[in-house]
């Protein structure tokens, strides 16, 4: 019999070495469907939008703008001018270009500025980055503009997936040794979290080949964070739950089967949740946004899937000396219990759970003010932690041609009214200039300089403007115009996506719980998380980190995953408590039973996945630096604060009402067996 369930061990590892065998060569695939263009994070309906997918289809195709700046501070010489005029022919030579460049000189005399438009790179971005990088090499000055920002931008992009992957793995590995304390053990969850991005990294593709889900650096570089994070959390929940029953027990077989019944409803609760909460982003307009949805779903389902198949396969087949040197004995105990920190929690908050739960949510709603100190909204020459050169290009400007508009702003109008267009557009309040462009398929391009310089309050006036004046069929789109849209459609995702999230959640733990009261108690709690962790961002952002601005969809994003994470955990304690219950015990001792012994493994889990999102900090993006920090605080926060204590003292406080109107709110009481004579439940 032992030997046919050693069998069935090497039969799952088997299995997955099919699944990673099949996996391989899409896999390898999802870089070159990851796309980081304005269009892959722009709103689906917005005008910009439109701006971008019709000129994709004019005469040339989309076209690549670039901004050549030649600046000297004392003022620039007439060799300066002569050198800048050779330079912009020799790229005229090697490059068609939609128009002839011409110079524009600044009133102080220290900067000149050529714009150069070509169509040769077309949608293709490794043709454009050619193109960017062509131009640099031969023009002494600065490159800007749209084209040579998104080419920086997708250089750190393609380059984070090495540093992140590595960094992730580096910081899991350091936290699971210390952990396990243990030189083999800390390994396998390791590899079978790798093995699990690998899966998910298929899964994707194939979701994209299938579907058309957009793929971004972004939601590639989160889906590695969730896959590592997430999966090491259900790692350890089951590691912990497989070393007690090893005791119990004498063969690994039946002592993993005995774990996964006891850990695996809620390990599978908590997953789903996270899960659907990710899905509900498919509602939001923000194309970023709703192709993060599904790949960060994905990431949480391959890590579920690897850590209840692989890893208890590899635990079973590697034995009790994978814990060396502390391998779990048949019939030992654990060492005599000490008073351990959950326990001294838990004690504080029981004997005076009012005063604690009020100063508490006091404490959260302090922080929570912090958000009023957010900066505003994340400009593109801030969104990099250095300096590229096309943010340069835009400083030089910006300081040189205050009263100007030195990034287009681009209409696309019906042929048949494209002159009417101009000569409204022409007169409209903050319009500098205004050319008529390509023509075709119906439509016709028309650039505009504003008055102002980009994205500041001038410029998205007269964005506002033209769209107003202008109406219907007239479509108002460029650099500026994309992230004045963002900026809206974020905030109209918000009232969209929040509630959905809410909602579901609630459902789901209503469903897992039995009961309404203790899923409004999770729910309030994590959204309290959500708001004291946006508010200290608000505190450290722009004074610490020295961000100057924040990303619109920051509040967005890091609502579903505080909201779908902190909820896991949630569901861990209630689970547990909930077992305790039906157990004998009554609701406030049975909270903080699960406390004192879910607590460790809750609070390492907690520590993992906090410390993952914080590789995000390290990012040459502000975006995903912002969101990181905004995730690990609120991880943190919800497991050594809100979980801890105000969960706890919620439920010491209601007792029995804590399950109404689950049958366990009218429940009688039994005579409670001691922790000794019950066997462990839950996780």
């Amino acid at each position: 019999m032992e030997g046919r369930k050693r069998i069935v061990g090497w039969g799952v590892l088997a299995l997955w070495v099919i699944v990673i065998a099949l996996a391989a060569p899409l896999a390898g695939k999802l870089g070159d469907v990851q796309r980081d263009r304005a269009v892959d994070y722009l709103p689906a309906s917005a005008d910009s939008t439109q701006v971008a997918k019709i000129t994709e289809q004019l005469p040339g195709g989309d076209s690549t703008d670039l901004v050549l700046v030649y600046h000297r501070d004392g003022g620039l010489t007439a060799a300066d001018r002569a050198t800048a005029a050779r330079e912009v022919a020799e790229v005229a030579a090697g490059h068609p270009l939609t128009s002839p460049p011409r110079p524009v000189p600044s009133q102080d005399g220290t900067t000149l500025l050529y714009a150069v438009s070509s169509t040769e790179p077309g949608t293709d971005e490794v043709a454009r980055d050619a193109f960017v990088h062509d131009v640099r090499e031969k023009v002494s000055g600065e490159v800007g503009g749209p084209g040579a920002l998104a080419t920086d931008a997708s250089e750190v992009y393609g380059s984070l997936d090495g540093p992140l992957l590595y960094t992730t793995v580096a910081v899991v590995a350091v936290l699971l040794i210390v952990i396990y304390r243990s030189p083999f053990l800390w390994l396998v969850p390791l590899v079978v979290a790798g093995v699990a991005d690998f899966l998910s990294m298929a899964v994707t593709y194939t979701l994209h080949q299938g579907f058309d889900i957009s793929v971004s650096g972004q939601s590639t570089g989160v889906m590695t964070i969730l896959v590592f994070g997430a999966g090491t959390d259900y790692a350890l929940l089951l590691v912990s739950r497989y070393r007690e029953e090893l005791r119990r027990v004498p063969r690994p077989y039946d002592a993993m089967v005995a774990a996964l019944r006891g850990c695996g409803p809620a390990v599978l609760a908590s997953s789903g949740t996270v899960a659907l909460g990710m899905l509900c982003l498919l509602a939001a307009d923000m194309n970023s946004s709703r192709g993060m949805g599904p790949t960060a779903a994905v990431g949480v389902l391959c890590a579920l899937v690897a850590m209840l198949t692989l890893l208890p396969a590899l635990l079973v087949v590697l034995g009790r000396r994978v814990f060396w040197p502390l391998i779990p004995a048949y019939g030992s105990g654990p060492k005599a219990a000490r008073r351990s920190l959950f326990a001294a929690m838990g004690s504080s908050a029981g004997r005076r759970p009012l005063p604690v739960l009020l100063a508490g949510a006091a404490a959260l709603a302090a922080l929570a003010l912090g958000v009023l100190n957010l900066p505003g909204t994340l400009k593109q020459e801030d969104s990099f932690s250095s300096t590229p050169e096309s943010v340069a290009a835009m400083k030089t400007l910006a300081a040189a041609y205050p009263q100007l508009g030195t990034q287009p702003i681009t209409l696309i109008a019906p042929d048949g009214s494209s002159a009417e267009v101009l000569e409204r557009v022409r007169a409209t309040e903050g319009v500098s200039r205004a050319e008529r462009g390509r023509s075709g398929d119906g439509w016709s391009e028309i650039s505009v300089v504003a008055a102002h310089a980009p994205q500041s309050a001038g410029e998205t006036a007269t964005i506002r403007e033209l769209r107003s004046a202008l109406g219907e069929g007239v479509y108002v789109g460029g650099p500026s115009a994309e992230q004045l849209d963002m900026a809206d459609t974020s905030a109209s995702d918000q009232r969209i996506v929040i509630p959905l999230v809410l909602v579901v959640v609630l459902i789901v733990l209503i469903a897992l719980l039995r009961s309404l009261v203790a899923p409004l108690i999770l729910v309030a709690a994590v959204v309290a998380v959500w708001g004291a962790a946006l508010g200290i961002g608000g505190l450290v952002f722009e004074g610490l980190f020295g961000f100057e601005g924040t990303d619109t969809g920051l509040a967005l994003l890091s609502f579903v995953f505080l909201v779908a994470l902190g909820v896991d955990y949630g569901i861990f304690l209630m689970h547990r408590m909930r077992e305790e219950c039906l157990n004998g015990l009554e609701a406030g001792p049975a909270a903080l039973a699960a406390l004192r012994t879910t607590g460790g493994v809750i609070a390492s889990a907690g520590l993992v996945l906090a410390a993952t999102f914080a590789v995000l900090v390290n990012m040459p993006m502000v975006q995903l630096a912002e969101l990181g920090f905004v995730i690990a605080v609120g991880v943190l926060l919800d497991t050594f604060l809100v979980r801890t204590y105000l969960v706890t003292s919620a439920s010491v406080l209601l007792g029995r009402r804590v399950w109404w109107p689950g049958p366990l709110a009218k429940k009688p009481v039994s005579t409670a067996r001691s922790e000794s004579e019950r066997r462990p439940v839950g996780v």
